[in-house]
Formats: C-alpha cells, sequence, structure tokens
C-alpha cells in the first residue's frame, strides 16, 4: 500500500458511481458515505444485488436516498441459492422505477462457490429475465472467458438494451467479443494496482465510449488508499487513472464516461 495518502482530487464534472454494495460497507454510517460522495462530485450511486437475501434491502436503499438507484439479481456465487421464489422476486421487481439493470450476474469459476452447472443455468435464467423486461445487464465473469462468450453469444442478439462486463478482469478475446456485442466494461481501482497491466492493456484497447467508472465498494480500493475500505468518493482516483492509462485529458475521462453510464442505464 503506498503510504502518500493525498486528498482525493474534485473535478468540475459529476461521476456516476456504476457498481457498489452499500449495504455491505460497514466503515462509517450511509449517510456519511452518500454525502462524503456527494462532496467530490458523485451524482448518483449503482448500489447492486448480489443474493436472495439482500434483493429486498437494495429495494430499500433505493426508495430511502434519491442519489441511489439499485438492481436486482444473483451472482454466480450464490447460484446454488437461486429458487422458482428467487425468479418469481426478479421479475416481480425488476421493472421498478429505479431498478436500473439485472445484476449481478454471470460465472465465477475462480472460487466455484456454487455448482458451475447450475451457475451456467442461473445465469441464462436471469439473461432471459432482462430480455423479456428490456433492462441492461451487469455480468460478473472470472475465469469462465469460455462459456461466457457462449451463453452471451446466445442472449446478446436479443438484449436491445446490453449492458456491462463490471470489474473487467478477463482476457482481450472476451473484451473484444462483448465489446464488438455492443457491451460497456467497468473499471475500478484494479486499475491502479501494481501488478494488473493485464487490466491496463485492456482498458488501453477499449474505446472511451465503451467504459464505465465504478467502485465495487467495498471491495478493491484504489491507490493510494488500499488497505482502507472502499468507498464510491474514491471514484476520481479511478477516473485520473483511466485518463493515464489512454493518455487523455481527465476532463475528456469525465465527461464521455458520465455519458456512457446514463446510456447505460436509460438516463440519456
Amino acid at each position: 500500500m503506498s503510504r502518500t495518502k493525498r486528498d482525493i482530487p474534485v473535478f468540475s464534472h459529476p461521476i456516476i458511481e456504476t457498481h457498489c454494495h452499500l449495504d455491505y460497507l460497514k466503515d462509517a454510517e450511509l449517510r456519511q458515505i452518500l454525502d462524503e460522495a456527494q462532496a467530490v462530485g458523485v451524482e448518483r450511486i449503482v448500489t447492486i444485488a448480489v443474493e436472495p437475501d439482500n434483493l429486498a434491502r437494495v429495494r430499500d436503499l433505493i426508495e430511502e436516498h434519491d442519489i441511489v438507484y439499485g438492481t436486482q439479481g444473483i451472482h454466480p456465487h450464490e447460484a446454488d441459492h437461486y429458487t422458482a421464489n428467487t425468479d418469481a422476486e426478479l421479475r416481480a421487481h425488476g421493472s421498478d422505477a429505479k431498478v436500473v439493470a439485472i445484476g449481478e450476474i454471470g460465472l465465477d469459476y475462480y472460487y466455484d462457490h456454487s455448482d458451475r452447472a447450475k451457475q451456467r443455468q442461473v445465469f441464462a435464467d436471469q439473461l432471459k429475465i432482462a430480455c423479456e423486461l428490456d433492462k441492461p445487464v451487469v455480468i460478473h465473469t472470472r475465469d469462465a472467458d469460455e462459456d461466457t462468450q457462449a451463453i452471451l453469444a446466445e442472449y446478446a442478439p436479443h438484449l436491445k438494451r446490453k449492458g456491462v462486463i463490471h470489474s473487467f478482469t478477463s482476457g482481450i478475446d472476451l473484451a473484444q467479443f462483448c465489446l464488438e456485442q455492443g457491451f460497456m466494461l467497468g473499471f475500478n481501482g484494479i486499475i491502479t494496482f501494481n501488478k494488473a497491466e493485464n487490466v491496463r492493456e485492456v482498458l488501453a484497447a477499449t474505446p472511451i465510449e465503451q467504459l464505465v467508472v465504478e467502485t465495487d465498494s467495498p471491495f478493491l480500493t484504489p491507490v493510494p488508499y488500499r488497505g482502507q475500505e472502499n468507498a464510491p468518493k474514491f471514484l476520481p482516483f479511478v477516473i485520473e487513472k483511466i485518463a493515464d492509462v489512454k493518455q487523455l485529458p481527465v476532463d475528456q475521462v469525465l465527461k464521455q464516461s458520465y455519458h456512457n453510464a446514463q446510456r447505460l442505464f436509460g438516463w440519456a
């Protein structure tokens, strides 16, 4: 962890936090987390559902706080707990006013917390829901490039609004496939890590019109605050690093990533 704790930059253009888990943050009260985010220019925050037990909690958060929006979906870690009741709940609330996407869905063969065949089935089931509800998707994929591409090849043509492959750490081949299909790629504090050259290579190859910024808080805190719990207030460091990697002005990254997030979630 870097020992230099410079202040968080504050820019003149607003930022949209496209992926975090507000109900998982523990180091500060939620009101403080939201106030600190707004103080550095974060205009809207999307908090992500991941398991049957927090679907309702996400819905509560988006009703309680004006700047907070959310998703409904089951993470591949929780695929074994996906039931008919879960499916019905997603269908019932996937079109709620402040629910902007179906997610976090996908495949994770790194941890294998759920059976792989079950992961694939649950991923496909939730893609069907997104198609039926005309919602974009928020996708998690780790060490599952081949199966992720195969499943998306089947469903992407029916997803009018596509979505985002969040926290992108996969190979360049999957990146190119997803970009060609019209998906966004989400980048976070990983791009500031010393050993993440592979992610920076994908970032460099990603058109600026197809990237969005996120923190994935409370995880993946960017340098120079690694070791602390992550929070939306650290997004400016992600913006700065994207500008550095892509050799673009910070203002251009701010404006384009903001526009991309608006388009992704239907706010444009």
